[in-house]
């Protein structure tokens, strides 16, 4: 049998649609959205309709019968903790995007809208699939260090599932089979221990782990304290030195890896070192990571937008090879991934979950 299905995966300044043949992509594009119209809007939330207004007008102008679609799915995005799967998009979850009790805004937050408001105008159902609030965390994972301030889990689990299946089935195994860790290496670093398929810890991709190109992951807290009182920040100002203007745009003044892939080759030493430095930090929660599998690993899968980066890559992998083998998957696979775990659903490969 034959499945369309209508992906959606909302980013900061555009909105990526595709639509898959099976699992085959067959029509993709990338909606633009201009800083000027974006600011038009006081929340996120707000967003939906003028997004969905201009999905509707990409698959017009691609000419392609919405009759068609099978199902349409959206990124899922900072819910309550959930358990890994593919979950139908209901009323509670809408009211829970609506009413704000997510567990911070991000755009992702409006997949699930988008996803539905196309889907009941076509008459097909609305699915999303391993939004970043999955939880399979240990208990053990879950302590801090402080009563008040539990881990919490958030992480691309969507890309590292997705991922982590591609390369067990060119090995002939699943993700039941064996251990795993997965870091995915993007705006965000998530550095994962799976478990017979189960995240059962990560760094939280937003607080903790590894500095990326634009986050600082986890800090000295003494110092981070100090800092916040020293009146020189607001606290809006503090949110966005450590989200959006720390990691590498701290230290180089810039997110952009192929900027520093060019001014590495061309002997750029400053970027060289902080470039050296943000792998360091990958390699050594890699290590963390270890020893939550207790050394029990078959394979390091390191896969993302950083993946494509041979001096970033190099310089991981010397320091984690010991541990078990590398294989890298470069890229970010979320559309493939949303597409094909809906079908599973579709096929009753696997069932549907309820979100209460």
């Amino acid at each position: 049998m034959v499945y369309y299905i209508l992906v959606i995966n909302p980013g900061s300044t555009s909105t990526k649609v595709a639509i898959y043949e099976n699992d085959r992509e067959i029509i993709s594009g990338k909606i633009e959205h201009p800083a000027e119209e974006l600011e038009k809007f006081d929340s996120i939330v707000d967003q939906h309709e003028y997004r969905a207004s201009a999905i509707k007008g990409f698959l017009k102008e691609k000419r392609f019968d919405t009759k068609r679609v099978s199902a349409v799915v959206g990124r899922g995005g900072l819910f309550k903790p959930l358990e890994s799967g593919v979950y139908r998009v209901n009323e509670a979850m809408l009211a829970d995007i609506r009413e704000g009790r997510m567990q911070g805004q991000h755009i992702s937050n409006i997949g699930a809208m988008l996803a539905h408001d196309i889907a009941e105008e076509i008459g097909v159902p609305a699915f999303i699939a391993d939004p970043v609030s999955v939880d399979e965390f240990c208990d053990l994972a879950r302590v801090s260090g402080l009563a008040e301030i539990p881990r919490i889990a958030l992480q691309h689990t969507l890309n590292i599932k997705a991922v982590a299946r591609e390369v067990l089935a060119k090995h002939n195994k699943s993700l039941q089979d064996v251990n795993l860790i997965v870091a995915h290496i993007g705006g965000g670093i998530s550095v994962c221990p799976l478990e017979r398929g189960r995240i059962i810890d990560a760094n939280n991709a937003i607080q903790e782990g590894p500095f990326s190109p634009e986050r600082t992951g986890g800090l000295p807290t003494g110092l981070l304290v100090d800092l916040c009182y020293s009146g020189k920040y607001t606290h809006k100002q503090m949110k966005k030195k450590l989200v959006g203007n720390g990691g590498l745009v701290s230290y180089l003044g810039t997110n952009n890896m192929k900027e520093l892939r060019k001014r590495i080759d061309e002997g750029d030493k400053e970027a060289a070192f902080y470039i050296e430095a943000m792998a360091y930090q990958i390699a050594k929660e890699i290590g963390a990571m270890a020893t939550v599998l207790k050394g029990n690993i078959y394979r390091i899968i390191i896969t993302g937008g950083g993946a494509h980066f041979p001096f970033l890559l190099k310089n991981i992998i010397s320091r984690v090879n010991f541990i078990a083998p590398v294989e890298v998957f470069p890229g970010e696979h979320e559309m493939y991934a949303l597409a094909t775990s809906t079908i599973r659903v579709l096929k009753g490969e696997e069932g549907e979950k309820r979100y209460e």
